[in-house]
């Protein structure tokens, strides 16, 4: 059994029958009543947000989770297909599990979270940065480097992502997959 000291960023949680990932939490002490341990929680099997509030050591109920490696491998009308790399076996995953689907592509690896009850995928994550090919942007000028106005340009998932000036169609960026954002250019 754990209690509310226990919890940490990514921990997930079975409140009510569903599971959440603890997203932040903290503490919020008093000088005359006990102290209290808040958290905001982001549901796994669905998009809700909550926040629930704790006794300093209450019991919680954390799920034990596994993360295993796995490729991407092509999209149907069954979800995502994903194969484990050591057991070759192959797992279709909601699009609602992944938390940028847009940046998929195949032969990609992901770490898939797996409840280790009931064996079944709990969140499916990319790197947190991966490289892209930019497939369409407008041409950029000579010397458009010194200041930070962004373009939007395609990437060869279909992803729209704002890039510098000076990036052009056929060029390697770095893209940050949690926040969807140019990172750098990539060189050859």
């Amino acid at each position: 059994m754990a209690n509310t000291a226990d919890i940490s960023r990514g921990m997930i949680l079975k409140l009510d029958g569903n599971l959440y990932s603890v997203v932040e939490f903290g503490e919020n002490k008093t000088a005359r009543a006990a102290a209290k341990v808040w958290a905001k929680l982001k549901g796994v099997d669905n998009s809700r947000t909550i926040e629930k509030t704790w006794n300093s050591g209450d019991t919680i109920y954390p799920v034990r989770v596994e993360k295993r490696a796995y490729q991407y491998l092509y999209q149907d009308e069954t979800g995502y297909n994903f194969m484990d790399n050591t057991t070759f076996e192959q797992m279709s995953v909601a699009e609602s599990l992944i938390d940028a689907p847009q940046f998929l592509k195949e032969g990609q690896e992901v770490a898939i979270a797996i409840n280790t009850e009931t064996e079944l995928p709990v969140s499916v994550e990319l790197p947190d940065k991966i490289v892209m090919l930019v497939t369409y942007t407008e041409p950029g000028l000579k010397g458009d480097t010194a200041t930070r106005t962004l373009k939007p340009a395609t990437v060869e998932t279909g992803a729209t992502v704002s890039v510098p000036l000076f990036v052009n169609e056929g060029e390697l960026i770095r893209v940050n997959t949690k926040t969807g954002e140019y990172v750098e250019r990539v060189k050859d």
